[in-house]
């Protein structure tokens, strides 16, 4: 699983740096609403859209959302704001689960969601690339989230002992959050001083961005848990699907993009 789980970083971090620091604007929203595509993908199977056609019926909706909100910038702001919302809502899901498995059950409300989600987590990635040194930003949101990630894998597997959420995620510990929020910390807060941006109010943003990218994670966890489901697909060898590698990216994204947004007109 590990050694699996390492080939495909190794292939598709390259990917992504390269979108990132090399594509125009256009080019880096097309090529990143491509992997947000492959995840609503998944997420309509998930919210009881059985078959291809209707999987694809629900990403063709996406695209038309995306390009409208692509040509309406006044809306940008709006629905990163909107996204910000859900994933409010979605750690009250997470905390309340199993109760809050009701709500999961209303398949058109979990559909619309999904486009939510999506749509707020791509206008992220394209406010962020279009700040003042939006790739760096973005790198360093990517690196956050990879950083916690990381760190929680292999700390939770040295030191984990207590149960993060059990009726969750069996598999996650306070250890381990606590080790990917250090490697996280470490990571980010080096390059904040490398941008010349760093600031001690910097550190409570990073742990409240960790702890955003956890409950996204979550969230979809526990969604997989009430329906069954083990992996949102299989089209990632060691990560399982789309969806199950990008969960806590798309939580982070709306909320770091909106921060980034308001310090800006500030």
């Amino acid at each position: 699983m590990l050694r699996s789980r390492i080939l495909t970083a190794l292939i598709l971090a390259p990917l992504v740096l390269s979108a990132v620091y090399l594509l125009p604007l256009a080019g880096y929203a097309a090529f990143f609403w491509l992997i947000g595509a492959a995840g609503a993908y998944e997420w309509a199977a998930l919210a009881g859209l059985n078959g291809p056609f209707k999987r694809l019926g629900y990403v063709s909706v996406l695209a038309v959302l995306a390009l409208a909100l692509w040509h309406l910038p006044a809306l940008w702001q709006p629905t990163l704001w909107a996204g910000t919302g859900f994933w409010m809502l979605a750690i009250a899901a997470v905390i309340a689960f199993p109760r809050s498995g009701r709500i999961m059950d209303h398949r058109a409300l979990l559909a619309a969601a999904g486009l939510l989600v999506m749509l707020a987590a791509w206008m992220g990635l394209v406010v962020i690339r279009a700040t003042p040194n939006g790739a760096n930003w973005m790198v360093w949101l990517l690196l956050l989230i990879w950083g916690a990630d990381i760190g929680a894998y292999f700390a939770g597997r040295r030191f984990g002992r207590r149960k993060l959420a059990p009726q969750v995620s069996p598999g996650k510990t306070w250890e381990g959050v606590g080790g990917g929020a250090l490697v996280s910390l470490a990571i980010t807060s080096s390059m904040l001083l490398l941008m010349g941006a760093f600031a001690l109010w910097w550190l409570p943003v990073i742990l409240i961005l960790v702890a955003v990218s956890i409950f996204g994670d979550l969230f979809e966890s526990a969604l997989k848990r009430h329906l069954g489901v083990k992996d949102s697909g299989s089209l990632l060898p060691g990560h399982g699907g789309a969806l199950d590698r990008i969960d806590s990216v798309i939580a982070a994204l709306p909320v770091f993009a909106l921060l980034l947004s308001l310090t800006a007109a500030a």
